[in-house]
């Protein structure tokens, strides 16, 4: 298994497992829309996708989008997506994405990583702790639905 940074060339591979990510949260499948936000993201640069490769098939994939931290004056990576497809769970996947997410951060000189999963996810909460991600208990995070 090898991990790739994706480019539009892989645009294909990656809206097929962006679709299956957005069905396990619920959302309608609709790859015509997941390839057209993946075409954009890639084309202006807007988010950083590592896709998990055996021999040419696509497993999962993990994008990052930048931020910054004001107060420590440093890039922040927001870990936004991490999927893996089903058959491949358990078997190393998402550790091999998260290695490659948390080199691309240290290499760009990011302050954090940080990410958010649901609380009925305990796979990605039990992967994110063995990392070492620690659960924000001095911050509430708030949202506003527009």
């Amino acid at each position: 298994m090898e991990v790739i940074l994706a480019r539009l060339e892989h645009l294909e591979e990656v809206s097929r497992l962006f679709d299956k990510y957005r069905v396990f949260y619920q959302q309608p499948s609709d790859m015509e829309a997941a390839k057209k936000f993946l075409q954009e993201r890639l084309q202006k640069n807007d988010s950083t996708i590592f896709l998990a490769s055996d021999r040419g098939n696509m497993l999962g994939f993990t994008q990052l989008y930048p931020s910054f931290s004001s107060v420590s004056m440093k890039r922040v990576w927001i870990l936004n997506d991490l999927f893996v497809e089903e058959a491949y769970r358990g078997k190393g996947v998402a550790q091999l994405l998260m290695n490659a997410a948390e080199e691309f951060a240290r290499e760009t000189g990011a302050v954090r990583i940080v990410l958010a999963t649901q609380i009925s996810n305990i796979a990605a909460r039990s992967l994110y702790v063995s990392r070492g991600y620690i659960k924000d208990e001095d911050f509430y995070h708030y949202a506003l639905r527009l």
